[in-house]
């Protein structure tokens, strides 16, 4: 898939139903070379890493965060046990907060487990390069397949109820919301068709899930990312058309990919043209450990 094929990411309105205050902030990327590690990178997750450890937090204690004792009452309410299947930013947190080390993954998982740590927040990073049409957060009807990561040849069925990322083939790309994430949208090394998320339950989310965006974009950049403006989806917005052409932020272009460039009022940067846009061809593990 061409990166000029647009995405369009829902929130379904059962599950705004079910949980009112929820914030999905989203990247969209078109091209971006996924590096093995980048130096600047790693300083950002061991730093992370380190405050947590000075907080000297046990695993009650992480609970009781207000962002994850947030995420523990949205579980509940949509039928999942918070003990048994944390979110993906309490997994990350009890783990380092034990003492332990995150594994290197790559760059785009070492950086989103780094605003996960620091935030507080579920952050993901998915390939979408494999996905068309549409992408919506909503409540699993029990029919949709996923691929487990890193067991894919044993495919599961989410339960009914359940919330997952599911795309227009009925393929469920995530298991009990954020809590495991599927092996077609693993992000790995090379280049790759992004979709980066970060998600929000608590009370002043949205201004959080903020934060996270602009730290995610300002990295991106960093490496050499092409990228678009951060989206955020909630109650009041719950859809957004991403990877549509024009919209990349200027100066961000790939070498050697140029297609005809489209302008879309009030997205240029001011005081700055918008070049030609490029193209590249996509390819189809969690941003964070658990999810």
């Amino acid at each position: 898939m061409d990166r000029t094929s647009a995405l369009k990411v829902i929130v379904d309105e059962s599950l705004l139903a079910r949980v009112p205050g929820y914030v999905l902030g989203l990247i969209a990327v078109p091209v971006v070379d996924v590096a093995a590690a980048a130096a600047e990178v790693d300083d950002l997750l061991t730093a992370a890493e380190d405050a947590v450890h000075g907080l000297s937090l046990g695993k009650a204690e992480v609970s009781a965060l207000p962002p994850i004792a947030a995420w523990r009452d949205a579980y509940r309410s949509v039928d999942v046990n918070p003990n048994r299947f944390p979110c993906a930013a309490e997994s990350v947190l009890r783990r380092v907060a034990k003492g332990d080390r995150l594994p290197r993954i790559n760059a785009l998982v070492n950086l989103c487990n780094a605003v996960s740590l620091d935030s507080r927040l579920p952050v993901a990073s998915c390939d979408v390069g494999d996905i068309t049409g549409e992408l919506a957060v909503r409540l699993a009807h029990g029919g949709e397949t996923y691929l487990p990561l890193g067991a894919p040849e044993a495919p599961e069925h989410p339960e009914p109820g359940e919330v997952v990322y599911a795309d227009a083939q009925d393929r469920a790309h995530s298991r009990r919301w954020n809590w495991r994430q599927s092996e077609v949208i693993r992000t790995d090394v090379g280049r790759r068709r992004l979709l980066l998320t970060v998600e929000a339950v608590h009370e002043g989310g949205r201004a959080d899930v903020e934060r996270a965006l602009d730290r995610l974009a300002a990295a991106l950049d960093a490496l050499g990312a092409v990228r678009q403006r951060p989206v955020v989806l909630d109650a009041a917005e719950s859809g957004a058309e991403l990877f549509v052409p024009g919209q990349d932020v200027p100066g961000q272009d790939v070498p050697g990919q140029d297609v005809p460039g489209q302008d879309v009022p009030g997205q240029d940067v001011p005081g700055q043209d918008v070049p030609e846009q490029s193209a590249a061809e996509s390819a189809a593990e969690s941003s964070v450990v658990a999810g």
